[in-house]
């Protein structure tokens, strides 16, 4: 039966990496880095200036690979950019209400995470000793 399934566009040409790949993926691919995941919560509260940002994201953080994690929220339309034309000019950055939508999804993922990650460790030391 397995046999007459067509592969997916990724098993046909594995070089096209996720280009065709699923929206949930490709999303995720989005979302899961190291410091996108770090943005989403400094921003859930409101509109957030640049530095205050880079304070808040913290721990090693350049400011051109925030700058780039922004501009890619930015494009997929999950986080709002605002130029304030004032002296000197400043920007803010907060969650667009797809971002806040997706935010509520983290957050339970966050919960979920917390909540099971001792089970978890258990069971992968369960699984490092048996081999």
């Amino acid at each position: 039966m397995a046999d007459n399934m067509a592969p997916s566009s990724t098993q046909e040409n594995p070089s096209e990496g996720t280009a065709g790949a699923c929206p949930s993926t490709r999303a995720l691919e989005l979302v899961a880095g190291k410091w996108a995941l770090r943005i989403f919560p400094a921003l859930e509260n409101g509109p957030v200036r640049n530095n205050e940002l880079l304070r808040r994201v913290g721990d090693g953080i350049s400011q051109k690979m925030l700058t780039q994690t922004l501009r890619a929220l930015e494009a997929n339309g999950l986080i709002l950019r605002t130029i304030y034309d004032s002296v000197p000019p400043h920007v803010e950055y907060r969650l667009s209400p797809l971002g806040e939508s997706l935010n509520r999804t983290l957050v339970g993922l966050d919960d979920w995470v917390r909540a099971h990650w001792p089970e978890m460790e258990r069971i992968r030391k369960t699984q490092v000793d048996s081999d």
